[in-house]
């Protein structure tokens, strides 16, 4: 006999044994200066570095003009205290000097890989962070050129 008692037992089974759901990054990340779209090509228009932090199949299919292949290898939990130690994240690839502007994006706000990249840069003692959040979805989202 299906009783409401049931019916809820089913759904919690099913909320219970359903996969977790990506996780957003946060809102911000102390240290970096989050942008949108628009500011991060008025940044690299400025001459800003840009570097995609994507593994490298992603970046070949598809990537901002003038971004830089540096993938972040991630280990850690998607959460604002991740522990870096467990991620493999090759900043002697970053441009050595500290006061150049340089932005890191992935993809998108479930991605967790810019906001890792951007706090370990952050800690290293970078002092002109740009995070990306929206990444290239955000990026393709306002009709900006991609190039392979």
């Amino acid at each position: 006999m299906l009783t409401t008692k049931n019916i809820f037992i089913g759904i919690a089974a099913v909320l219970i044994s359903a996969p977790a759901f990506a996780v957003d990054t946060p809102n911000d990340l102390a240290g970096a200066t989050k942008i949108t779209a628009d500011k991060a090509k008025e940044l690299i228009g400025a001459k800003a570095k840009i570097y995609d932090v994507r593994v490298a199949t992603e970046y070949v299919e598809e990537h901002i003009p003038g971004a830089i292949s540096v993938p972040y290898k991630e280990n850690s939990k998607k959460e604002a205290g991740f522990d870096a130690s467990q991620d493999k994240f090759d900043l002697s690839k970053i441009d050595s000097d500290k006061n150049v502007s340089i932005i890191f994006q992935c993809n998108g706000p479930e991605c967790w890989k810019s906001y890792k990249a951007s706090a370990m840069a952050v800690k290293s003692g970078y002092k002109n962070i740009y995070w990306f959040r929206g990444g290239l979805p955000e990026w393709k989202q306002k009709g900006f050129a991609t190039e392979k």
